[in-house]
């Protein structure tokens, strides 16, 4: 009897000591699992951080850049530099105005505190005046609210160095318009300094002005010598001095400005 107890008893501690060892077993399986898994996770989560971290990097990166270039792009990008001989100048906003011609269209364009303007009787002075006194921006922007002005304008940089209003083209003589176009072959007098007309075969004068880019040419009154088959190339100074006497010549006009002035032989 003692014997089976002993028995029971040895065969319940080995059970016993069974159900142990699998519980510690099953344990050990479980943490490991889950320590697996944490670990995963934490590899899992870092990807995803450094993957968003560069995608931002990048992002921000390109972004700089676009508009590093877009700068540079501002930065160097010109205003429009010329000349505008004869140009119709009309108000566009406080500051900004734009001339018109034939030849350029519209152009836009600015002041600045150092803009020169000279006036012909609208924007400032006298219309009965040759003088063209010095007007401010106030007295520009006043009178182009009103009107538009007739006026050669020099650009640089988009921004203008001088406005200088013109008188009208006709001179008071009533003998055509302002702006006019074609082609004259008369007698060239002196009219103002810069102005002139230029008489037809029925003795109608039209008035003129010239610029740096009109052409003269002489055949021996206006310069070079009378004895040559060939035409010469003259001066402005030359032909305000032929002018004042009287001379002979061809005047071709675009918008009230001779683009050439060609002695008669």
């Amino acid at each position: 009897m003692n014997r089976h107890v002993r028995k029971a008893t040895l065969v319940t501690a080995a059970i016993t000591a069974g159900l142990l060892m699998t519980a510690c077993q099953n344990g050990s399986s479980n943490s490991s699992s889950h320590g697996s898994s944490s670990s995963d996770g934490s590899k899992g989560a870092g990807s995803s951080r450094h993957e968003s971290a560069s995608k931002t990097s990048g992002t921000s990166g390109n972004t700089g850049s676009k508009g590093t270039s877009a700068q540079n792009a501002s930065s160097t990008r010109k205003g429009v530099d010329g000349t505008f001989t004869g140009g119709t100048v009309s108000y566009l906003a406080p500051g900004k105005y734009v001339v018109h011609t034939s030849r350029t269209g519209d152009q836009a364009f600015f002041v600045a505190d150092d803009t020169e303007v000279y006036g012909a009787g609208k924007v400032c002075g006298s219309p009965r005046s040759e003088a063209r006194p010095r007007c401010t921006l106030d007295q520009l922007e006043t009178a182009l609210k009103k009107a538009a002005v007739t006026a050669d304008v020099t650009l640089k940089d988009g921004v203008a160095t001088v406005v200088r209003e013109r008188h009208d083209v006709d001179g008071g003589t009533g003998s055509g318009t302002q702006g006019v176009n074609g082609t004259w072959l008369g007698n060239v007098s002196y009219l103002a300094p810069g102005k002139y007309t230029v008489s037809d075969m029925k003795g109608v004068e039209q008035a003129f002005y010239v610029s740096d880019d009109t052409a003269v040419r002489g055949a021996g009154t206006i310069c070079g010598s009378p004895m040559s088959e060939s035409m010469y190339t003259c001066t402005l100074d030359q032909l305000e001095a032929a002018a004042k006497k009287g001379v002979s010549a061809k005047v071709v006009i675009a918008d009230g400005v001779a683009t050439s002035v060609t002695e008669d032989r």
